[in-house]
């Protein structure tokens, strides 16, 4: 593995590790592609399932179209954020706990969500009336995360960390942003002087 010699990459018994950006906790690598195969693999039969159940049920059964389609479109969202974070092994900053995924991908569907609702996006899963879907995605979404990803019932009321945790870190980077500026223009001003 070319990353050896980064310093954030450690080794045990177990196998390779990185300190995650985010929580600064061991996450050995193949824990984290061994969780996201997982969850890829639960959301292609998920998303296999809600295919024929959507064939099979009768047009006129509006909201049982409308519950399977939110689902749909949980489980793409899922989806897209695993290929995304998959191949991105020269990114080291994606490789996290399987909860700190899951925080990401919470924020991800409540982002879509919110875009879905105010009509900024378009998704194939969403009707031309697509109120009862999300109606289905707002109820259903945290329940279908967990169920996808296996955890217990308690995962998301972690979720605070990362919030924290992130919005620490954009302060810090504003803050060095802020300094950086004000360095360069000093250095401007003395420079035309």
């Amino acid at each position: 593995m070319r990353f050896l010699s980064d310093p954030r990459v450690g080794k045990d018994e177990t196998g390779l590790y990185i300190l995650s950006v985010n929580e600064n906790i061991k996450v050995h690598f193949t824990d984290y592609y061994r969780f996201l195969e997982q969850v890829e693999l639960r959301c292609l039969e998920e998303k296999e399932a809600l295919n024929a159940k959507l064939a099979a049920t009768d047009p006129r059964m509006t909201e049982t179209i409308a519950y399977y389609r939110a689902r749909k479109v949980i489980v793409d969202v899922v989806l897209k954020t695993v290929y995304a974070f998959y191949p991105e092994s020269g990114n080291l900053a994606v490789v996290m706990s399987p909860w700190c995924f899951g925080t990401v991908v919470l924020e991800r569907v409540e982002i879509y969500k919110e875009r879905l609702s105010k009509g900024e996006t378009t998704d194939p899963n969403i009707p031309d009336f697509p109120f009862y879907v999300l109606k289905y995605v707002e109820e259903i979404y945290k329940r279908t995360l967990l169920e996808l990803f296996e955890f217990p019932e308690k995962a998301f009321s972690m979720r605070w960390q990362y919030t924290e945790l992130l919005k620490r870190y954009s302060k810090v980077l504003t803050n060095v942003t802020t300094s950086l500026q004000n360095i360069l223009s000093i250095v401007k001003k003395e420079k035309n002087t």
